[in-house]
């Protein structure tokens, strides 16, 4: 997702709305249907620095897609704090969008309540068809073997973003490569009075991404192959611990981190108080905390050793945001005019260079805004060390049980407490009974 912030998943579970059937909003017409829907509604996640910035960004392309359809699109622009909980209870009070954006991690949760549109080849013909996508992408739009529940919009991926003022200061010449390099430019950079890592403590998301790369690193899945939980193997207890052990054993993350969750670990690299964060697709929010591009470098997170890879080299997620259709509306053929709109090589340029993410469009990619650096480096991920997330219906439980079993274990070692390979593994044993028995 994009600039993961905190994902208030909330009192609303999915396992309560698995049967529910969804309903959209908007006005007249449908699919099959002579008469020409005239107005969409339209739930925007929020992607730049405020909503102000998306409002700003979209608006102007939605007044196109009128100008062209004779559609009109109102627009809400909802924060990542209230979007899932938002769509669920759409899901149930029929009180929804006609077309939303979601994040590519809840697709599978969000398919299993039969909410959304599946986009089976023939309506992926009606926006020029499946092949237009980058594989990776489309991975993440819900179960594997199912049609998918929506279409890649934005693509971001993690990388280790580093403040090069302070790495000089330290001495450190290179960007690590390993997780040992880290820790060891860290501690460099904690002898100098700076923070050595930033991280988002109690941003449940955001953790879940983090161990579940370092997971991957250590050959553990956190679910079963027929999609049960899986939380207390030898290598998911091992990746969360070492994630933990970034503050409480290496001690290069602040202990004040444990409670950041908004954000906060961007602002403090920016203002030269962290010298590194491990962050998906970071430079519009750099910029936007006044940061020039000229201060800060980009380079594949660290991997256990060698170089990053598929397996137990991935070094991050499928981050990402993808575009749903509510099942129910009654705009059917509107909405999918808007989501053709939306992905149109020309809006995905447009787009994807306001908000500093990559073009899921293969022949978007090809455009020179796309071929800095920074965002090479994004793209090389995406294409060879990226995995997209479990995609089972109770991926945002899982976000929600373990996240929290992370942000806790944060919790005690800001406090000083010890974080243990058994404390560990009892917080995780913990999170799994918390999961919905199938």
């Amino acid at each position: 997702m994009r600039r993961i912030r905190a994902a208030a998943v909330g009192a609303v579970t999915l396992s309560l709305v698995l049967t529910a059937a969804a309903c959209g909003g908007g006005s007249s017409g449908s699919e099959g249907s002579n008469e020409q829907p005239k107005t969409l509604t339209y739930w925007a996640s929020n992607q730049g620095a405020n909503l102000e910035f998306d409002k700003k960004v979209l608006q102007p392309e939605l007044d196109k897609f009128e100008k062209e359809t004779g559609i009109k699109v109102k627009l809400e622009v909802v924060p990542w704090s209230d979007l899932l909980n938002r769509i669920l209870t759409a899901t149930t009070s029929g009180q929804g969008p006609d077309v939303l954006n979601i994040g590519n991690t809840w697709s599978a949760s969000l398919q299993a309540t039969g909410a959304l549109l599946p986009w089976d080849a023939e309506k992926l013909k009606t926006i020029g068809g499946r092949d237009r996508f980058v594989e990776s992408a489309l991975g993440s739009t819900g179960v594997q073997g199912q049609d998918p529940a929506a279409v890649p919009l934005y693509s971001m991926a993690y990388a280790l973003y580093y403040n090069k003022k302070l790495f000089a200061e330290a001495g450190i010449a290179e960007p690590p490569a390993t997780w040992d390099e880290l820790a060891a430019a860290g501690k460099k950079l904690t002898a100098k009075g700076h923070n050595g890592l930033g991280a988002e403590g109690s941003n449940l998301s955001n953790n879940i991404h983090q161990v579940f790369v370092l997971g991957k690193q250590h050959g553990a899945d956190f679910f079963t192959p027929d999609g049960k939980p899986d939380f207390t193997s030898d290598g998911a207890v091992a990746a969360v611990k070492q994630y933990v052990d970034l503050m409480a054993e290496q001690k290069i993350v602040a202990p004040g981190n444990a409670e950041y969750a908004q954000n906060q670990s961007l602002s403090d690299f920016a203002k030269d108080k962290t010298g590194m964060v491990l962050w998906q697709t970071a430079s519009a929010t750099f910029k936007a905390q006044g940061m020039n591009d000229d201060e800060w470098g980009v380079a594949p997170a660290p991997v256990q050793s060698g170089e990053p890879g598929p397996g137990k080299a991935t070094n991050s997620m499928v981050a990402g945001i993808n575009m749903a259709v509510f099942k129910n509306t009654k705009n059917i053929d509107g909405a999918k005019k808007f989501v053709n709109f939306m992905t149109s090589e020309e809006e995905q340029v447009i787009l994807n260079k306001a908000y500093g993410s990559i073009p899921p469009v293969k022949a978007a990619q090809e455009d020179p805004a796309f071929n800095t650096p920074a965002l090479a480096v994004l793209r090389e991920t995406l294409a060879s060390s990226a995995t997209a997330l479990p995609q089972v219906p109770e991926e945002s439980q899982f976000e929600t049980v373990v996240g929290t079993a992370v942000k806790e274990l944060f919790a005690e070692a800001a406090a000083g407490r010890p974080v243990t390979t058994e404390s560990v593994r009892a917080k995780l044993e913990k999170a799994q009974q918390q999961m919905p028995k199938n």
